[in-house]
């Protein structure tokens, strides 16, 4: 066998990989809606920082223990890494703030609206910025897509700056995160490790003056939300980091479509938000878009499996 055929089979089976890891982190965002409404009676600020510093103390200790000290250094080693890596977690940082602030208010339903617009973006990124390319089929649903998109935009009743704002700081993270040269828990880690401090402090001033009830307040069935949802956070985002560098950002995009479906699916049956005649026309048209890119993409693999 040749050194050509092993190198083409590894590169599909870590392709193979990334499709899969990716599915499981968008079915786990998708999904977590109701987890976050459980911690209803937290306010969202601390849900967020707490969030930060539970995932954080999980994925650096993991790395501590599993690569000792130089993991650190080892991330950073690259150019340009340290100040990118700075840049992508202020980006999480604002998207996971915003995202909770939105569901706990009662915005699931324009949460959705918002990581349905998102892989469009991916998908304008990749082929502009990252020079990836499209088939027919792919820009067939991107279209059709972009035209359910578009539609729930301009019928949705107000301009939807919760959503436009979740799919902007989101695109920007994935582009950032696509560019840095660093693996995706060690990337991780170093993000955490900057939003670390600053929530830590906020944790701190919280329970200090009162306005906090994780030490002396809250169930403990709370607290114990509270920091398995540091778990929660870091699951989904090490398996998008770990999918971008290993499947095209466009393919990636519209596979995020898989979210927004499930978190629609929360808003409207599980918190009774509204959804109308002129949002299903919108969300019928993603779901042909997505029908013919699954199509495709099916018949591409037959074709490669039978060569």
């Amino acid at each position: 066998m040749s050194t050509t055929t092993i190198a083409s089979r590894d590169a599909g089976s870590e392709h193979g990989t990334g499709l899969w890891v990716a599915a499981a982190s968008f079915v786990l965002w998708g999904l977590m809606p109701l987890y976050w409404h459980l911690l209803k009676a937290v306010p969202s600020l601390q849900i967020v920082v707490h969030r930060i510093v539970w995932s954080a103390l999980l994925v650096v200790g993991w790395l501590a223990w599993t690569q000792g000290r130089r993991w650190l250094r080892d991330a950073l080693a690259r150019p340009r890494v340290a100040w990118m890596l700075a840049l992508s977690a202020v980006l999480i940082g604002f998207n996971w703030s915003l995202y909770i602030w939105a569901v706990n208010a009662g915005h699931v339903v324009e949460t959705s609206l918002g990581y349905f617009i998102n892989p469009l973006l991916n998908v304008v990124i990749g082929t502009l910025f990252l020079r990836e390319r499209l088939t027919r089929a792919h820009w067939l649903s991107v279209a059709i897509a972009s035209a359910g998109v578009l539609w729930l935009t301009f019928n949705y009743g107000s301009f939807p700056w919760i959503a436009l704002a979740l799919a902007g700081s989101f695109a920007l993270y994935g582009l950032i995160r696509k560019l840095a040269e660093v693996e995706s828990l060690p990337g991780l880690g170093v993000e955490s490790l900057y939003l670390f401090l600053p929530a830590l402090a906020a944790l701190l001033w919280f329970e200090s003056s009162g306005q906090g009830g994780f030490v002396d307040g809250w169930s403990w069935q709370l607290d114990v939300l509270l920091v398995v949802g540091g778990a929660l956070t870091a699951l989904p985002l090490l398996g998008f980091a770990f999918a971008v560098r290993r499947v095209p950002l466009s393919v990636v995009g519209l596979m995020q479509y898989i979210a927004p479906t499930l978190q629609l699916l929360c808003g409207v049956f599980v918190f009774g938000e509204a959804f109308d005649r002129d949002r299903a026309i919108g969300f019928v048209l993603i779901w042909i878009a997505l029908a013919i890119f699954a199509v495709d993409g099916l018949r591409r693999a037959r074709g490669a499996t039978a060569k």
